[in-house]
């Protein structure tokens, strides 16, 4: 069975540097986050931030741990909620590595 994930991702223009990212925001199915473009160059760069990034916290809600500096939920549920951001974080790291999503349209 497939699995599928509906996300948007959206380049924030900066406030300090005009005509640049600032920030990086995904939304749709998952948590709404954002990164900042400091580091971060492009979309598909930003999508495999955010696979990294909810692959980690996933970690530590199934270990019952809290992150050193996200927190997403509460401890109770963890146990519903790791699972979840562990999918869509595999999903995110799987549409990163996928070369025939990123390719120009035609």
């Amino acid at each position: 069975m497939a699995r599928s994930s509906y996300v948007s991702v959206w380049a924030i223009e900066s406030a300090t540097s005009p005509g640049s990212v600032g920030w990086w925001v995904i939304c749709g199915d998952g948590p709404t986050d954002y990164i900042s473009g400091e580091e971060v160059m492009n979309p598909r760069e930003a999508v495999r931030a955010f696979a990294i990034r909810w692959s980690e916290v996933a970690s530590h809600m199934l270990r019952a741990e809290l992150h050193p500096t996200i927190e997403l939920g509460s401890p109770k549920t963890w146990p519903e909620l790791g699972p979840l951001l562990k999918n869509r974080a595999e999903l995110l790291g799987s549409c990163a590595a996928d070369d025939a999503v990123w390719q120009p349209a035609p």
